[in-house]
């Protein structure tokens, strides 16, 4: 059970079908914080558009509590991270909208003609030209093909209005198929975000709770690194739907509400 008294049980968080849907905060999401934020925690997201201060002002603009801009990782910060870790002042080609270019720019240099990297995100970028750009440099020059995340699709809010939009493993598969190459892939279910967001807690997995929307993501990746899972089934993932045969979380509850709940009783009164 976790061990909230010691200080040391910390908790990695998804944002989007877990505090919110879009433009709309979930219920219990403002309990949830009041009382995660006082814990050692990270908030962790596929998601590679939004910077991590353009989270914190989504939280403001749903009257949500702020998290720490620190305390935000997305998978576009973990994958200039990580090839920051690979190659020192690399060269890239990236794909993708919003945070991807700003976070890789910081540490690498984008060159179309001689990059190390071919990285694909998510958000408008992908067409022709830089469909043609990126084989070339995969087949070409060697560049080696990163994806931010595998999700195949993604739930978005376009004007009021619930869309399902390509994810970036839909994306990265016009490059990977017309070369191929099968990419480096950074977002969970993959380690290397929940190893990045580990780091900065200086917790070892078994130390920490992934709370999740998604079974296939959040809960698999968490619980293949030694990781407690708890499931809220507020986004995709619904009530009624069966979890794999190969999932199982810890705890497996319809909301944050209930999620509390269940840690209350099971710690008595966690302070």
């Amino acid at each position: 059970m976790p061990d909230w008294r010691s200080g040391r049980t910390g908790l990695l968080v998804d944002m989007d079908g877990v505090l919110f849907h879009g433009e709309r905060a979930l219920p219990g999401a403002a309990d949830f914080l009041s009382w995660l934020l006082r814990r050692p925690h990270r908030f962790v997201t596929n998601n590679p558009i939004r910077s991590p201060a353009e989270v914190v002002a989504h939280f403001r603009a749903l009257g949500l509590p702020e998290p720490d801009v620190g305390a935000i990782i997305t998978t576009a910060q973990a994958t200039a991270t990580w090839l920051a870790d690979q190659q020192p002042g690399f060269r890239y080609f990236a794909i993708g909208a919003g945070d991807l270019h700003a976070a890789l720019s910081a540490v690498g240099r984008e060159d179309a003609a001689h990059a190390d990297f071919v990285v694909v995100g998510e958000g408008p970028g992908l067409d022709y030209e830089s469909l043609s750009i990126a084989i070339n440099l995969v087949l070409k020059q060697g560049a080696r093909l990163v994806s931010t995340n595998p999700d195949a699709n993604v739930d978005a809010m376009v004007d009021g209005v619930h869309r399902v939009l390509p994810g970036g493993g839909a994306l990265v598969a016009a490059v990977a198929v017309a070369t191929g190459v099968q990419p480096t892939v950074i977002g969970k279910p993959n380690p290397l975000l929940f190893r990045l967001a580990l780091a900065s807690l200086g917790l070892q997995p078994g130390q920490c709770i992934m709370v999740g929307d998604r079974p296939d993501t959040d809960i698999a990746g968490a619980l293949a690194l030694g990781m407690r899972t708890a499931l809220v089934r507020t986004g995709r993932f619904g009530v009624a739907d069966a979890l794999p045969e190969s999932v199982h979380p810890d705890w497996d509850v319809a909301d944050l509400a209930a999620l509390i709940a269940a840690w209350k009783v099971s710690t008595d009164r966690p302070s």
